[in-house]
């Protein structure tokens, strides 16, 4: 499949034997001994998971057609909880079933007509037959208690050599640290989003993929989806016309954020002597004081990179993506899926210049709600383009085309205005040339896009190790989409408006805001 901005290719059938061979004892098994639909060993890729709850599990599911070998988590509480519940969901009687199913139409919108799945969709599926979700649980289940556990990824990386390729779907902050260090021993790495934590990560891991020429995948998977490709389709098409305005927002974020960090109780708080500050301080302190960690999770592990901080239930398994010193808040958490869109279909160089407003920020956890503006200079015939990313609630004006029930779905979406019409991607619908004439006059776009077949990303990204294919989401294309989403925090830590030279990587108008495009790591790491 030719996709749109890989410059590495997948390595042969023989390269990939010869590469896992050479780290460790490959079993090479032809097909006919095993029998008609059986896997050779040697067809598979063995793979380790680090960050095995939320994402990692989903990950992991969508490679079990593989060799999972190894999973790396600082919580081995979570950790087990996660593949009991795998053995609870392949028992007998339990259909696995597919990671996610097709929303029904939302009403309101049946003045648009659905032009269904793409023939560019149909074709790429029929290149690979699709995975047996619940024939790859129960055989994965089957073989689970000779998978190999482990807190720090250093030791696994150290003591296990059947390694091939790292899924790594850990807190954002040590994405970058892991995958270098994958990339550095030949692994082929998926990273979930955000691929990093600043520009100069994102820079590094491209940078550190082309040169080990591993396979490196974001896991930005809307990438991969038929829907989205198609609104790319539609945008290069030029039936709107000039795009100068991108609007872009999500409902995110649905964790805590604008709050401090907990703490022991003062005096004068508990004697009730609290002003509006304090009481918000009061409030998170009791409902999640600091605390010993419990001891199935290894806490240094977890801070990894980042400065030390006490524990507090507050941070961890899910809430630590509203803390600046792990995550990234909303921006990071859906900048990855829904700006990567018009930054793919229009062909966006990096900001000339960024703003981010938000309510009020105290430096430890993102704000309630932020708004950026980036600004994008004209390229070759297409003019320059504004884009806002919305955030907390925040939104675009409702284009005077709809009405009635079809509005912007408030969980998240893209919004194009062009000088011929405008182009809606609600997020889980289909996207839809406004007003409704323009669409049903001008029918599907032609498809430019190739497809993934089945929409499977972290398949995609085997096949890619495997020779067979060429990555959706390459860190060639995935550090750049970054690097743009991450300038909006600067601006927002800086608190002001930023001018970015892209060639020097460089905040021209405020140097100190240069200090948030890269990070300082812990000592000892």
């Amino acid at each position: 499949m030719a996709n749109h901005h890989d410059s590495n290719r997948g390595v042969s059938r023989r390269q990939f034997i010869s590469s896992a061979a050479a780290g460790a004892a490959v079993s090479i098994v032809p097909r006919h001994v095993l029998g008609r639909g059986l896997q050779a060993p040697s067809d598979l890729v063995n793979v380790a998971v680090v960050g095995v709850s939320g994402m990692g599990a989903s990950n992991t599911r969508g490679v079990m057609s593989q060799n999972v070998v190894a999973f790396c988590d600082v919580d081995m509480a979570l950790l087990d909880a996660r593949i009991a519940r795998w053995a609870q969901e392949g028992g007998p009687g339990v259909s696995a079933g597919p990671r996610q199913g097709n929303r029904p139409p939302p009403a309101g919108w049946g003045a648009w007509q659905d032009w269904g799945i793409t023939k560019a969709q149909q074709a790429a599926n029929a290149r690979f037959a699709a995975d047996d979700a619940a024939a790859n649980l129960q055989r994965f289940n089957a073989s689970a208690s000779r998978i190999r556990k482990y807190a720090d990824y250093r030791k696994m990386f150290e003591q296990q050599k059947d390694i091939d390729a790292v899924i790594v779907a850990t807190p954002d902050h040590m994405h970058a640290p892991i995958a270098l260090a994958a990339m550095d021993l030949g692994k082929h790495v998926y990273v979930q989003k955000p691929m990093a934590w600043c520009v100069s990560e994102a820079r590094q891991l491209a940078k550190r993929a082309a040169e080990t020429k591993v396979q490196a995948q974001c896991g930005n998977q809307r990438h991969s989806a038929d829907e989205n490709r198609r609104g790319v389709d539609y945008i290069t098409s030029g039936v709107i016309g000039d795009v100068t305005q991108v609007h872009v927002w999500t409902n995110r974020p649905i964790w805590p954020q604008g709050i401090p960090r907990p703490t022991t109780l003062t005096a004068e708080q508990r004697a009730g002597r609290i002003s509006q500050q304090s009481l918000t301080q009061a409030g998170v302190s009791t409902l999640a004081s600091v605390a010993p960690p419990p001891s199935t999770l290894s806490w240094d592990l977890f801070l990894g990179v980042a400065q030390a901080v006490e524990y507090s239930p507050l941070y961890h398994p899910f809430n630590w993506r509203g803390w600046v010193d792990w995550g990234q808040g909303a921006l990071g958490d859906m900048g990855a899926h829904l700006i990567d869109f018009p930054v793919w279909a229009l062909d966006l160089d990096l900001p000339t210049t960024v703003e981010t407003t938000s309510t009020p920020f105290n430096d430890l956890t993102f704000p309630l709600a932020t708004m950026t503006h980036y600004d994008f200079p004209a390229k070759g015939a297409r003019k320059a383009v504004r884009l806002t990313w919305y955030d907390g609630g925040f939104m675009p004006p409702t284009p005077e085309e709809l009405g009635g029930e079809a509005k912007l779905v408030a969980s998240g979406g893209i919004l194009y205005i062009g000088t011929k019409g405008k182009l809606l991607c609600n997020e889980g619908m289909p996207p839809r040339l406004l007003p409704s004439t323009l669409h049903n006059a001008t029918g599907a776009p032609k498809e430019r896009l190739a497809r993934v077949p089945h929409q499977a990303h972290e398949m995609n990204w085997i096949r890619a190790i495997k020779g067979q294919d060429t990555l959706s989401s390459p860190f060639s294309y995935a550090a750049h989409l970054h690097e743009i989403m991450l300038l909006g925090l600067v601006s927002l830590r800086a608190r002001t408006k930023i001018h970015y030279d892209a060639a020097n990587m460089r905040v021209t108008n405020d140097a100190n805001a240069n200090q948030y495009l890269t990070r300082q790591y812990r000592t000892g790491w």
